[in-house]
């Protein structure tokens, strides 16, 4: 069935929620009046280019498109609240996703193997039991800053609308009519999340990272920027293999602690909150739609 979404997606952003297709995105979010307004816009040409087709090189090129185009989402839905018209694109937005990803990498990977080093020039540990600590660390970073940013109220509200944005594509996927009632019966859990490939990434690099000898917390560091773009880009040829063969009891095993750890990223929405990600997700379709005419 060609409606089955396997390209399809989306995010959370501030009051509202982002649905992107093959072709188009399209945004709707609530004014601070309480009515909903929508954005729409075409996709770059990189979604159907050849470079989009090759595997593990396509997971960098989308993963970074993608970020451009969260980052403008949620620029654009901060300007609904306030009333404001900032633009960010162009070099503004390369240099905030620049700065972005420097602080991710920072925080998640440079400062868990600092880390381990640390522990083995001064504790005496081998580089195993170093690797194992450096990956500890990362994973406790990662589930740590997602559970206590959600104890903020607007970043509960964005994780409602993440649940709202799932529980609209499986029921979208699963064929009912698209209803605030109807939509809030299926689950906030879903195989492509982001968080799903953020939780990948980091047991992908804790089972690269702990097989690799001792070196010096130099070329310690830089091997783990150096790898990362390989580690980013099996991230996303595993999750969009195992989105493909959800019918197989062994891959559903495999995806329980991306699926448990959007637990933590989503939460349940109102049906307000459903009316929201439908109207999005109605109005990417229709976008799509003038698009193929």
């Amino acid at each position: 069935m060609e409606d089955k979404l396997i390209t399809y997606g989306g995010q959370a952003v501030i009051e509202g929620v982002m649905m992107r297709g093959r072709g188009a995105v399209a945004i709707a979010m609530r004014d601070p009046e309480g009515k909903i307004v929508t954005h729409t816009e075409s996709l770059g040409g990189i979604y159907k280019s050849r470079l989009a087709k090759i595997p593990f090189l396509r997971g960098l090129i989308l993963l970074w498109d993608a970020l451009g185009l969260g980052m403008r989402a949620l620029t654009i839905s901060a300007n609904t609240q306030t009333g404001e018209d900032e633009n960010l694109e162009g070099p503004a937005l390369y240099l905030t996703l620049g700065f972005s990803l420097l602080l991710g990498v920072g925080l998640f990977f440079l400062l868990p193997a600092t880390a381990g080093g640390l522990a083995e020039r001064f504790l005496g540990w081998n580089a195993w039991w170093g690797n194992l600590l450096e990956g500890v660390v990362r994973l406790l970073l990662l589930v740590g800053y997602i559970w206590g940013v959600g104890f903020m109220p607007d970043i509960r509200r964005v994780y409602g609308y993440h649940g709202a944005e799932h529980k609209t594509i499986n029921a979208f996927e699963a064929g009912v009519e698209l209803t605030p009632e109807n939509v809030a019966r299926y689950s906030r859990e879903h195989a492509r999340c982001g968080t799903a490939f953020l939780l990948t990434l980091v047991l992908m690099s804790i089972l690269l990272f702990s097989v690799m000898g001792p070196m010096p917390l130099g070329w310690r560091l830089v091997s783990r920027v150096v790898l990362l773009p390989a580690l980013a880009g099996a991230a996303y040829e595993y999750i969009k293999w195992t989105a493909g063969h959800l019918d197989s009891r062994f891959v559903r095993a495999l995806i329980r602690p991306n699926l448990a750890l959007q637990g933590l990223t989503t939460r349940e929405p109102d049906l307000e909150m459903l009316e929201v990600a439908i109207t999005a997700f109605k109005t990417m379709r229709q976008a799509e739609q003038e698009l193929a005419a």
